[in-house]
């Protein structure tokens, strides 16, 4: 059994050693360099199908607050302290360049994810993804 536990350890502290030789740095510049997120063209094309009314604002919210905020910010300029951890600085959803994507595109964003991004396609629901493209579009109406 201790022959067991002592090959197991070996493995964990070996595969720790692999991955020394890449250091944070290496790894931090590669995703500044990252290529600008564009979404495919079709996602374009996607329209929600959801009425945007008073709940789907605040139910986007809630959503907004709950998973993204801690990235993203309070307020959606990108400055969240998570997301200052992590890299590359997150969207801010005031920004021009970001307002100007479609809808789509920023449905086809939250749900495939890219990075340090997590995909929301099977954490939220259809409806609830039109609920935060509906919430970013309010952020950005804002100042």
């Amino acid at each position: 059994m201790r022959r067991n536990q002592f090959f197991a350890a070996s493995m964990i502290v070996l595969s720790g050693a692999g991955l020394a030789g890449f250091s944070s740095e290496e790894t931090h510049f590669r995703q500044l360099q990252q290529d600008p997120w564009k979404a495919p063209a079709w996602a374009d094309t996607l329209k929600s199908p959801y009425h945007e009314e008073p709940l789907t604002l605040a139910q986007g919210e809630e959503l907004f607050t709950l998973y993204c905020a801690s990235c993203h910010g309070e307020e959606g300029y990108g400055d969240g302290a998570a997301g200052g951890a992590l890299g590359q600085k997150p969207a801010n959803f005031h920004d021009t360049l970001v307002k100007s994507q479609s809808d789509g595109a920023f449905f086809w964003k939250i749900s495939t994810g890219r990075g340090n991004m997590p995909p929301f396609k099977d954490v939220f629901t259809d409806e609830q993804r039109w609920q935060l493209v509906a919430y970013l579009r309010h952020l950005g109406k804002t100042e």
